[in-house]
């Protein structure tokens, strides 16, 4: 085996991406603090072809430097929009038709590894808080929740992680 080199990995340019069809994956960042979790979210859903990303409260925008130096370019991109309230977006996105799924360690969730993925609907994938997880009325609001199997000592993943397994998940399972 020879590894590639980035000039035979046929990558498209923003502009391409943004004439792609896209997964119907939609992204929710739900009061996420930290700046370079945010840009890696950006990263992975570029990666993932991700409809779109939607920054909540307290979740920071684009242009920032800490943004940027983890999503290495991913938020020209990627679509985004920022809203003020998660609950009113979930609210909005469930009138469109699309399926809510709150990704958290909760009452009667569902193991991601029971949990099916059809190509036939259009999902938004909520994660919350890097200490408060998926706000209680999100929660309250959603088709489901899902939750990572975790089998160590701790017991939450970092977002950025959770976001990877989740849209490898939604795309390719």
């Amino acid at each position: 085996m020879r590894k590639l080199k980035n000039s035979e990995l046929n990558r498209i340019s923003p502009k391409e991406f943004k004439e792609t069809d896209k997964s119907p994956v939609i992204v929710i960042l739900d009061n996420i603090r930290s700046l370079n979790n945010i840009g890696s979210v950006f990263r992975t859903s570029d990666a993932f072809l991700v409809e779109k990303i939607f920054l909540c409260g307290i979740t920071a925008i684009p242009p920032h430097k800490d943004i940027n130096k983890t999503a290495l370019g991913s938020t020209e991109s990627v679509d985004w929009e920022y809203k003020a309230s998660t609950v009113e977006l979930v609210n909005e996105l469930k009138e469109e038709g699309v399926t809510i799924l709150s990704i958290e360690q909760c009452e009667g969730s569902t193991k991601l590894d029971e949990y099916i993925f059809t190509k036939d609907k259009k999902y938004a994938l909520v994660f919350g808080n890097e200490i408060k997880g998926v706000s209680q009325e999100v929660i309250d609001q959603s088709h489901n929740v899902i939750e990572i199997p975790q089998l160590g000592t701790k017991h939450s993943l970092n977002i950025s992680v959770s976001v990877g397994i989740l849209l490898w998940s939604s795309v390719y399972k």
